[in-house]
C-alpha cells in the first residue's frame, strides 16, 4: 500500500481570516490526505521548519492580507535553501489575477482563488503526486 500524501497549510503574516484555509484543510482530509493545519499568524520560517520536520509533499498557503508576493515566494526560498526541492507550494486566497503569473515565477505552482472548486485543488494534488511519491 501506498503512503498517504503529507499536506500543511498555513497562514503566513498577520491575516487572521482562516475560514478559506480551515476548509480546504477539511475538505483534503475528507479526500483521504493526510493534513497538517497550521492555523494563522505563521512566519514563513516556521512554517518551513514545521514542512520539514512533518516530511510533508505539499504546502498550501493562504492570504488575504495583500501580502502574498512577499511571503508566497520567501516560503519557497526558504524551502530550497533547506534542501527541501521536492516540496509542492500552492497558494490560495484573495490574490490579483495580476499577480499569479509573478507568484508562479517565484515558485508556486498553483494559485487558487476564492470560488475555486475543492475538486481544482484535488486535481493539482493528484496530477503532481508522482512527483513527490518516494
Amino acid at each position: 500500500m501506498s503512503r498517504k500524501i503529507r499536506i500543511l497549510i498555513s497562514k503566513p503574516g498577520l491575516d487572521g481570516h482562516d475560514r478559506g484555509a480551515k476548509y480546504i484543510a477539511r475538505a483534503l482530509k475528507d479526500a483521504g490526505y493526510e493534513v497538517i493545519y497550521m492555523g494563522i499568524r505563521q512566519s514563513p520560517e516556521a512554517i518551513v521548519k514545521t514542512a520539514i520536520q512533518e516530511d510533508v509533499d505539499f504546502v498550501g498557503l493562504s492570504l488575504l492580507s495583500g501580502a502574498h508576493n512577499e511571503l508566497f515566494p520567501e516560503v519557497v526560498r526558504l524551502l530550497r535553501e533547506q534542501g527541501a526541492n521536492d516540496v509542492i507550494v500552492f497558494g490560495g486566497g484573495v490574490i490579483p489575477q495580476e499577480d499569479i503569473s509573478y507568484l508562479k515565477e517565484q515558485g508556486i505552482e498553483a494559485v487558487f482563488t476564492p470560488g475555486t472548486p475543492i475538486q481544482k485543488v484535488i486535481e493539482f494534488i493528484e496530477t503532481n503526486k508522482e512527483r513527490v511519491l518516494h
